[in-house]
């Protein structure tokens, strides 16, 4: 049994995030940062560790929350929003983003975050990205903000077959005829929108390319697969995988996403992308599982292959996608925890109620 007390991994991931060396703090003193997808898992993880150091900096950082679930994000953000230090707006992306106040920062990580959606609904996976994004982009234009993240994702990289590290510039097969490449090139399209406006408009627009990221706060009902590991060995279910799991990836915690974030966001070169993962959670979908099942399935979960005679659309094809880390640890920033630590303050935390 985990010695962690689920009540206090959150705080501890804010004053890590809050007290990060990597991140220029000094440059979001006294701003005002509007953020998209806010109550996310990483977003609601950013807004929380800049309220952190306001708390214990001082810092004066006003956040702006554009929000769909005002419920949702009082309830995360209550506290602070009592503060004057968060500020909710309820609107949609797809339309034109107005604010009374004037925006220093923009951090963009609203998406379309389900597989199932990219097969079921790829025409709103494309739209949402690239006309959102538009709107954020002529947001950051009209109010000359100092500097913009966009959060994207490993996805741009296709499907490369081998261990290759992948750095910024390049770029595996993606299959423009295959509906599952919603996503994956919406995410390429809002890149390069991005890379226009930093040269037509010069807005100082940064890409984050983020891994699959995750750690407390995910929902019990998440659907994706590391979720599903470990609802599984917690309750002592086998772990029943649809395909092979031959595909191999590396992951990243949300406390350091966060931090990968602000480090871009106030040291990171305009128009450019940055890879963020940890280089040592590289395996492949089945050694992640038998970790799981061996690590917190107490002795009651075995991993099986159980490939349906239909074959699932919503899973990319095998590859391998291993990034380079190089171009973003130039800037100082290095992810913190491992693949176990990142299950085990998933699991203890208390969303999985241990």
């Amino acid at each position: 049994m985990s010695t962690l007390d689920g009540s206090k991994i959150l705080e501890e991931d804010q004053c890590n995030i809050a007290t990060a060396a990597a991140v220029d703090w000094q440059k979001l003193h006294n701003s005002t940062i509007l953020i998209t997808g806010a109550t996310g898992l990483i977003g609601a993880t950013l807004v929380r560790g800049l309220m952190a150091y306001n708390d214990m900096n001082a810092g004066n950082i006003q956040v702006i929350a554009l929000i769909r679930n005002k419920e949702k994000a009082n309830a995360l953000f209550e506290k602070y929003i009592a503060k004057g230090w968060v500020k909710l707006i309820v609107g949609d992306i797809m339309q034109e983003i107005v604010t009374d106040e004037s925006v220093d920062y923009i951090i963009h990580g609203a998406s379309e975050t389900s597989s199932k959606a990219f097969v079921e609904k790829p025409v709103e996976t494309i739209l949402t990205a690239v006309e959102g994004s538009k709107n954020l982009l002529e947001l950051a234009h009209k109010n000359q903000v100092k500097s913009m993240v966009y959060m994207s994702s490993m996805e741009v990289y296709g499907t490369p077959n081998d261990s290759e590290p992948l750095t910024e510039d390049k770029m595996g097969y993606l299959n423009p005829m295959a509906v599952r490449s919603s996503y994956s090139e919406s995410k390429r399209m809002v890149e390069n929108l991005c890379v226009a406006y930093a040269s037509e408009y010069h807005v100082p627009v940064k890409i984050l390319r983020l891994t699959q990221t995750f750690g407390p706060g995910v929902l019990l009902d998440d659907g994706r697969v590391f979720a599903e590991f470990a609802r599984c060995a917690t309750h002592g279910k086998d772990i029943c995988l649809q395909t092979q799991g031959k595909t191999k990836r590396m992951y990243l915690y949300t406390a350091d996403a966060v931090v990968a974030l602000l480090t871009v966001l106030t040291k990171g070169k305009n128009g450019e992308a940055y890879n963020a993962a940890n280089s040592e959670t590289f395996c492949s979908i089945r050694e992640m599982a038998e970790m799981v099942a061996a690590e917190f399935g107490k002795g009651n979960c075995q991993v099986r292959i159980a490939i349906p005679d239909t074959p699932n659309t919503s899973y990319n094809p095998t590859s391998e996608i291993f990034m380079d880390m190089s171009k973003i640890e130039k800037l100082g920033w290095k992810a913190e925890k491992g693949l176990r630590e990142m299950y085990e303050r998933m699991i203890y935390e208390r969303t999985f109620g241990l």
